[in-house]
């Protein structure tokens, strides 16, 4: 629960008002646990941010980008945990995710915070020995994964597994034919799992279930979502919504032009098509095991599910 009371461990929430930050303040509000929540944003007149502040959020307007650094390091005064998270879609630019990252954990640090929670990623180049170079949004939050753990603070590492939303992005949403079928045009073999999450009602699941356990465990990677086929994703959106519904398998070129036709920097289809390469040859995390949901809070929501609770309606026209 949220509260006012000075008693309560106070969390300072980056992205409050986005995806992965306001899921966390969701779950912390339903938790039998008292929070002071300080969430960060760039703009607290806008209707999520005064939602929050009528929820007992302390909200802060600050940017958090490097040449901010001062403020940057007086948001996260006086916090005792802090959950941190990039977006690499705002800028697409790795390196600069990475120093935003590094600020935010020193700023942490300096600001007495004693337990970090941070939205990281496989690294791409190491985990493959070179293979697989050009993952950017991977590579870059694994960097800062890295000098988390080296930072002094009890920090653990909550990955993002794959959003179940994707199926709404033009890059792989169902695709009408001419037949009146659907066809979802992916360079991923269909018996390839992926681990599906609804991130706006779960991700803060893990999150939570890391800030509350009896011993914070230091170190840890924890890999969100739950294993599922694109195959049985066809399957499944089709029962739910009545369309006939495939996997369409197709080339990496033929992704890439895609995402370029759409409008995607150059440098984001090569990111996005080595991406998919790494999950055909290596998995979403690399080889590693999607985590237990035993302990969570409730257990997060199956594709079947998060497809019964959207609307379609923009898709399937």
């Amino acid at each position: 629960m949220i509260t006012q009371n000075s008693s309560a461990p106070l969390i300072a929430v980056v992205g409050a008002t986005g995806i992965q930050g306001g899921s966390v303040i969701k779950t912390l509000t339903a938790s039998s646990k008292p929070y002071r929540v300080r969430g960060f944003t760039r703009d607290a007149t806008k209707p999520v941010s005064q939602d929050l502040i009528a929820k007992g959020v302390e909200m802060v307007t600050v940017s958090l980008v490097v040449d901010n650094v001062k403020e940057v390091f007086k948001a996260f005064e006086g916090a005792n945990m802090a959950f941190l998270v990039t977006n690499f879609l705002e800028h697409m630019d790795a390196e600069r995710e990475t120093a935003e990252a590094k600020m935010m954990i020193d700023a942490a640090k300096v600001g007495g915070v004693e337990r970090i929670v941070w939205s990281g990623l496989p690294h791409c180049t190491k985990l493959s020995a070179g293979k697989i170079t050009h993952v950017g949004h991977y590579d870059s939050k694994a960097a800062a994964s890295g000098y988390g753990r080296q930072s002094g603070i009890p920090f653990v590492d909550v990955q993002a597994g794959f959003y179940a939303s994707n199926f709404f992005n033009p890059w792989i949403a169902p695709v009408k034919r001419a037949d009146g079928t659907y066809a979802i045009p992916l360079p991923l073999s269909p018996t390839v799992p992926l681990p599906v999450i609804d991130m706006a009602r779960d991700y803060g699941l893990y999150v939570l279930r890391a800030l509350e356990a009896p011993v914070f465990p230091d170190g840890s990677e924890v890999h969100t979502g739950l294993d599922i086929t694109m195959e049985e994703v066809a399957i499944q959106l089709s029962q739910v919504t009545g369309k006939r519904i495939i996997i369409e398998q197709i080339t990496l070129d033929q992704y890439g032009k895609k995402m370029a036709d759409s409008g995607a920097p150059v440098h984001v289809v090569v990111d996005m098509l080595d991406a998919w390469k790494w999950f055909e040859e290596f998995g979403y995390y690399g080889g590693e095991a999607t985590s237990s949901v035993e302990g969570l809070a409730k257990h997060p929501l199956s594709f079947r599910e998060f497809a019964k609770a959207e609307d379609w309606s923009k898709v399937f026209m």
